[in-house]
């Protein structure tokens, strides 16, 4: 069942019937000393239709939504997440279990136009204050942040004193919500800060918005790796354990990570920054999420070079779940990794899937699956003697020999 936290953020609430031996007496007749019973809801309770509601504004809004604290409940954040993506808006879902200050930075690379946190009870009077001296000490203090959860209407006024934009309860409709995130979503001007990862991703949004910086810095970082493969193959798990390697090696490391935008309204769910424990990594990784239309990666060559600009020497690019003709990253980066996972199908299918044609590596994920075996046999006949990897992205193993590969 959704938590009340996340409920009251959304303006979701969890509404059934209570089982009928409890409704029910003896005679059929509802019994009043029974109330109605919750049961759990993946809709929400007054459904939007799907259709764009931010095609007027400046630019697609971004929102972050947060989890602080203990709260390991994320079914109504999903929900807001859908709803929100179907208004047109970008949202950036960073995980359970969020600090201030992985929220902040957070924000900051991916350049919200707001956050959206959702609270546990008695925690926002710590939590909340702390998130906003995250965002200044990040190099954001601007950063819009508005509340939600089980929060006592007498705390409300602490929570504006401390800089809270809007703070939400149970019953709040869904049309508030993106209203609240329209009125949040300004035109890009010059921040106020020289932050350089603040003032790198603006500049990556205003490049996405077709009016690239002038006066930024450029240079072609020294190391693109593109991770492709299928959807459901561990790519963003890859990801994460790899930059948390680099880190632990005393790197610095840049990620753009492409998901697919809606063709409907063109809103998008940015997901694959939440297998990132930026708890651990801090700082050290830059993470921009992105939403594109098939392969439309015109903007990438520009953004690569701001990176590069920016001191970062290793990137990586992961692409959406690719089906078998999406090969055009391999345009856009140094060396191809292909991740491939047990089960994706026999001999002729691996010989006509023209994706596996441009990796430099391939990855057997997931390698403690069935089939694995077979798998790299398979790979072993069709791969022209390129390197064949094997990972366990989920337990940690093989990280290191693929870090080995692919940066050194």
């Amino acid at each position: 069942m959704p938590c009340g936290a996340c409920e009251a953020l959304l303006g979701i609430a969890s509404h059934g019937t209570a089982p009928a031996s409890l409704q029910r007496g003896a005679s059929g007749i509802i019994d009043p000393r029974f109330p109605l019973m919750p049961s759990p809801t993946t809709e929400p309770t007054t459904r939007m239709e799907k259709v764009d509601r931010c095609s007027d504004l400046d630019h697609r809004p971004r929102v972050l939504l947060g989890k602080m604290g203990l709260d390991g409940h994320d079914r109504g954040v999903k929900l807001i997440a859908r709803a929100m993506r179907d208004s047109g808006i970008h949202v950036i879902y960073s995980g359970l279990w969020q600090t201030p200050r992985s929220l902040a930075i957070s924000a900051r690379d991916e350049d919200v136009d707001c956050i959206a946190a959702s609270m546990m009870s008695n925690s926002h009077l710590v939590l909340v204050p702390k998130l906003m001296e995250e965002c200044a000490s990040v190099g954001r203090p601007d950063t819009q942040v508005h509340v939600g959860g089980i929060i006592p209407q007498e705390d409300v006024k602490a929570m504006r004193n401390c800089g809270v934009k809007e703070v939400f309860h149970t019953g709040t409709s869904m049309q508030d919500i993106v209203n609240c995130v329209r009125a949040s979503t300004m035109p890009y001007e010059p921040l106020d800060t020289d932050h350089p990862s603040a003032v790198l991703a603006r500049h990556i949004s205003e490049l996405e918005l077709g009016r690239p910086p002038a006066d930024a810095p450029r240079s072609r970082p020294s190391r693109i790796i593109g991770l492709t493969g299928s959807p459901g193959a561990g790519k963003s798990t890859l990801v994460a354990c790899m930059a948390a390697e680099l880190v632990k090696r005393g790197r610095r490391l840049a990620v753009v990570a492409f998901d697919p935008m809606s063709p409907i309204t063109s809103g998008a769910l940015l997901g694959d920054r939440l297998r990132v424990d930026f708890n651990t990594v801090d700082e050290n990784v830059f993470y921009r999420s992105l939403a594109v239309v098939g392969e439309d990666y015109k903007t990438l060559p520009g953004i690569l070079e701001l990176i590069g600009g920016a001191g970062f020497d290793d990137v990586i690019v992961e692409t959406v779940g690719a089906g078998q003709s999406d090969v055009a990253i391999r345009e856009h980066v140094d060396t191809t990794a292909v991740v491939v996972v047990p089960g994706m199908g026999d001999a002729v299918q691996m010989d006509k899937a023209g994706i596996l044609e441009i990796a430099d590596v391939f990855i057997v994920n997931k390698a403690d699956y069935d089939g694995e075996a077979e798998l790299v046999r398979t790979l072993v006949d069709v791969c022209a003697g390129r390197d064949i990897l094997e990972t366990i992205a989920t337990g940690g193993k093989g990280i290191v020999e693929l870090v080995d590969r692919l940066f050194d």
